[in-house]
């Protein structure tokens, strides 16, 4: 069974994102950029289905800029058996990245496709849903735990009123949630190997897709500031201020 992961480069989750001084986006120059921690999961979950045996080979699949392929030798240093970049430099929407993956999915025929829920950059939640509709694979999202055997996955998954497992046969399409795993810690000697492992690389025009963006961005800004929280001495001056200053009491 052959399993591919997209993996997304994004600012690193401890990073404290700055909006630039012209409102077009966030200032990412020399901020620490890494792995979506959804797709690091991913990676993770799909080389723990290659150490049971239940999978031959691990793709990694990055679209971006050339930087990506750090984000990909780190997918390799996990556990990845080989790594694919889709080279541009556009700004990259969930539709566009859907049709990418479907171009590489033409090529390699996974089995399996496991990527996180959503990026922690946009928190678009969409690349996986519109991957599934437009290779016409069944879905499973927000995966807690994946099970897989006899050419099916066994898929339990977060929904609000609690959990839901799902049945799906393969070749299928699956997005992962926090809870699915915890991912193991790179060592040393498993970077240097990363660095002998292939990585091909393609442009969008090589794959016969159009990436240019649907959606226009107008403006980027940062939320108003919160006000200091008060003390107040009494129940009465309580109900008084929700009432006549936040407006929450009729």
């Amino acid at each position: 069974m052959k399993v591919l992961v997209p993996v997304k480069r994004v600012v690193d989750y401890n990073v404290k994102v700055r909006v630039k001084s012209d409102n077009t986006g966030v200032d990412i120059a020399n901020v620490k950029m890494s792995m979506n921690p959804f797709d690091e999961i991913a990676i993770e979950e799909a080389v723990r289905l290659k150490e049971k045996g239940l999978a031959t080979e691990v793709i990694a699949v990055s679209c971006g800029v050339a930087q990506c392929q750090e984000t990909l030798r780190t997918a390799m240093a996990i556990g990845a058996d080989r790594a694919i970049l889709i080279e541009t430099t556009e700004e990259l929407q969930p539709l566009a990245v859907a049709k990418l993956i479907q171009a590489v999915m033409d090529k390699e025929q996974p089995q399996l496709v496991i990527l996180g829920k959503q990026a922690i950059d946009d928190d678009c939640n969409q690349t996986g849903q519109m991957l599934a509709a437009l290779t016409d694979l069944p879905q499973a999202t927000f995966a807690s735990k994946v099970e897989v055997a006899d050419g099916k996955a066994q898929v339990t998954r977060e929904v609000d009123g609690g959990l839901e497992t799902l049945s799906i046969s393969l070749p299928a399409i699956v997005t992962t949630d926090l809870r699915l795993n915890e991912p193991r810690y790179v060592t040393l000697p498993n970077i240097m190997k990363a660095k002998k492992k292939p990585l091909d690389t393609f442009k969008p025009e090589d794959l016969g897709v159009d990436v240019t963006p649907r959606i226009k961005t107008l403006k980027v800004c940062e939320p108003p500031k919160r006000s200091a929280g008060i003390k107040v001495p009494d129940v009465a001056t309580l109900v008084d201020k929700l009432k006549n200053e936040a407006k929450v009491l009729g």
